[in-house]
């Protein structure tokens, strides 16, 4: 009589068929493309809810008030909603990092503002509601 000896080392592959991992876990590239395609399209997202123009809010540089404090609202958000890194943020944004972490200790002072707090809140549900289905959210 032969009996069948299993080898720990190959995969089942019928059984990792049935049980996908429960969480989509993209490689570094395919994580990057999608940060920087998630970056985009909340700044056409921010650009048009507080009426500035897409291509100022990527422009480099220094920007007037008005503008980069929208990029700001946008950066924090793009952080705490989407959930992306505060180095994915700032390659989405054409930035550095530690742009990013100002942005949010920013906004994240400026909340104490009821009406301002009112805004990025608003702000905050409009990017969950866009994003929702891609994030899983």
């Amino acid at each position: 009589m032969h009996l069948p000896i299993a080898c720990p080392e190959q995969p089942d592959l019928e059984k990792d068929a049935m049980h996908p991992p429960d969480r989509f876990q993209p490689t570094p590239k395919r994580r990057d493309e999608i940060s920087l395609e998630l970056c985009e399209c909340l700044i056409d997202i921010v650009a048009a809810v507080f009426s500035v123009s897409s291509k100022e809010l990527r422009k480099t540089g220094r920007s007037p008030l008005p503008a980069s404090r929208v990029r700001q609202i946008a950066m924090y958000v793009a952080h705490v909603v989407l959930r992306l890194t505060q180095g994915e943020v700032g390659r989405g944004f054409g930035r550095d990092r530690t742009t990013v972490v100002h942005a949010c200790r920013v906004i994240e002072d400026m909340r104490d503002n009821a009406e301002f707090d009112r805004v990025v809140a608003m702000m905050e549900r409009v990017a969950h509601a866009a994003f929702r289905d891609r994030l899983g959210l």
